[in-house]
């Protein structure tokens, strides 16, 4: 019998991939929804540096990412997702390994992404990752609480992981 965790298939996102994503991530918090359009969108336009995990026609898990327009070597992290019938499986790191496997990030040699103080899942998942890449992390306040979300909302702290090495290394 095969485990639950290799039986989970990854893979490009696809455009009717959108409102499943938009599902999925309203049932992740403290996750922020975005808008279904927006889902859509990093399904199809972001697909090279996003990965969609399904398992029996279930999509369990869905991370977004895309390449900064300026810094062509940092691939940006932009949420991670992963339902709760997938979560112990160790999902959310291979999901990551996968996108940065891909020829689109070829160049990539820093990983970035914010996470707010108190989200613990979230530091364990990046600093684990740092670690399997043999990486530094770091981190700084990029969006304040005070000064972005007028307080509506915990910082976000911007994390760095780099150098990382290239992605033929980590097929």
């Amino acid at each position: 019998m095969q485990n639950k965790a290799t039986s989970v298939q990854l893979r490009l996102p696809q455009s009717q991939d959108g409102a499943r994503v938009h599902s999925l991530v309203a049932n992740c918090p403290p996750l922020d929804t975005n808008s279904l359009y927006c889902n859509l969108l990093q399904a199809t336009h972001f697909s090279q540096t996003s990965v969609a995990a399904e398992r029996d026609g279930e999509l369990v898990g869905f991370i977004s990412g895309y390449i900064l327009p300026d810094r062509s070597d940092t691939l940006f992290i932009w949420q991670v997702a992963v339902a709760e019938s997938g979560r112990g499986e160790g999902l959310a790191g291979r999901m990551l390994r996968e996108i940065l496997s891909r020829t689109a990030c070829a160049s990539v040699t820093h990983l970035e992404t914010t996470i707010t103080p108190d989200n613990a899942a979230s530091w364990a998942l990046f600093r684990s990752l740092a670690a399997k890449l043999q990486a530094s992390l770091c981190d700084s306040v990029m969006f304040d609480r005070d000064r972005h979300f007028n307080g509506a909302h915990d910082s976000e702290l911007l994390v760095r992981i780099g150098p990382i090495a290239p992605a033929e290394s980590m097929r």
